[in-house]
């Protein structure tokens, strides 16, 4: 019989991450009496399941993990009511200018920006831009906006409405919870942190962009990409260590488990359908040293 791979399972019950996922929703601001269904379910599920899995294989005790599972389903938690096509215009019509996205790359290029409002700086520079794009820049737009360069205000604002229901759930949400949850778009608020939350955020800054580069439906609304590759998402991990973003025991972890085929089943997931013999072939050489 052939040894049975490795997977990354949840760690907590279907009810929970049930109750967890209804947290994405969002009233709609136009349209009283309706939600907004949470875009970011499926991708934070599965982006859970890697991040649990690469932070056990690096030894960290299981009711940690178990939090931080919980705290890695509830990552894109400051983008609850993201829609999806008003979103991918803009960003789209930013990427193609060449107009940063994150706030650390808003602040390398604009460092007159007072930290935190880069929103503001944003609809400043490009709000007459957009409308003469024909993108009509209200205040849902601006939320748009503050989803991605905003993120810390958004994902605090969103966490305290949601709070009481977390603690009805029966979790006990805790600091270095959020503090993981910031770490992809403000790297500097962890640069004191205890070295065991700063490879906890390393490895959901890891894990989510694996997923990211696999996720088709995402990678065209957030990234405005049409295709796709491991070896991409590999390129980019890797440029994000290099950038000191993620940490080389972090990469090998990643590196090992989705040689062994841990995420095989995941990524399939994320892309809608099987992967192919060439990648699955890319996948085993990152074990036996092909790539």
């Amino acid at each position: 019989m052939p040894t049975p791979r490795p997977s990354a399972p949840l760690l907590i019950a279907r009810p929970l991450v049930a109750g967890l996922m209804r947290l994405y929703d969002y009233p709609h601001p136009k349209r009283n009496g309706r939600l907004i269904r949470g875009y970011d379910r499926p991708h934070a599920v599965r982006t859970a399941r890697m991040c649990a899995a690469v932070a056990a294989r690096l030894g960290h005790p299981s009711e940690r993990v178990r939090s931080y599972q919980i705290a890695c389903l509830l990552h894109d938690l400051g983008r609850a009511g993201l829609d999806r096509q008003l979103f991918g215009t803009i960003w789209s019509w930013a990427k193609e200018r060449g107009i940063p996205t994150r706030p650390r790359e808003w602040r390398a290029i604009h460092p007159e920006t007072r930290y935190g409002r880069e929103t503001e700086a944003f609809l400043s520079l490009y709000r007459r831009d957009l409308e003469a794009a024909g993108i009509e820049m209200d205040r849902w737009a601006a939320e748009q906006v503050e989803m991605r360069l905003g993120y810390a205000r958004r994902l605090a604002r969103r966490l305290r409405a949601v709070k009481p229901t977390i603690t009805k759930l029966g979790v006990t949400w805790l600091p270095w919870m959020q503090l993981v949850m910031l770490y992809y778009y403000y790297p500097e608020r962890l640069a004191t942190a205890k070295p065991w939350v700063k490879q906890l955020a390393e490895i959901l800054v890891a894990c989510e962009q694996f997923e990211a580069y696999s996720n088709q439906q995402r990678g065209r609304d957030y990234y405005a990409r049409k295709k796709e590759t491991l070896a991409d998402a590999f390129a980019y991990l890797d440029k994000l260590a290099q950038e000191g973003i993620v940490s080389t025991a972090v990469m090998d972890a990643l590196r090992t488990l989705a040689g062994e085929g841990a995420f095989d089943a995941i990524l399939e997931e994320a892309r809608g359908g099987p992967l192919t013999r060439l990648e699955r072939h890319y996948l085993r050489g990152l074990v036996s040293g092909g790539c």
